[in-house]
């Protein structure tokens, strides 16, 4: 699983937040590695030098095999909040995502029915 950090021009993109983005995100979807290709991070500030409340915004975009791409966004007071927030929408959409794709997988191989040309042994 590929982690890829993308920050604004208004967010410094430092190793200390890419390690934290890289950090939170590898400890929430370990168990979803083997589904996952690609993780896109992107931090952006939306009232620049402003200020405001919730004004940081984490956009998570994960890239799965055989999948659309699937994404979420969480905004919050500050980059800490907003990863989070953003992780953890992603897990509950990635582990809907999978078990939805899992059962569409099995109720296929459920329904597939002997072919009554060919004779049984």
């Amino acid at each position: 699983m590929r982690i890829q950090i993308n920050t604004d021009h208004n967010i410094e993109g430092s190793e200390g937040l890419s390690n934290h983005v890289q950090s939170v995100v590898e400890h929430t979807l370990d168990h979803l590695r083997s589904h996952i290709t690609r993780i896109e991070v992107h931090l952006s500030e939306e009232t620049g030098r402003k200020g405001g409340d919730n004004d940081k915004r984490c956009v998570m975009e994960a890239h799965l095999e055989h999948h659309q791409p699937v994404v979420v966004t969480h905004h919050a007071a500050n980059l800490h909040q907003a990863i989070e927030g953003a992780v953890s929408k992603l897990l509950r959409m990635l582990e809907s995502t999978i078990e939805r794709y899992r059962d569409q997988k099995t109720r296929a191989e459920n329904s597939i029915v002997a072919d009554p040309t060919i004779p049984e042994e």
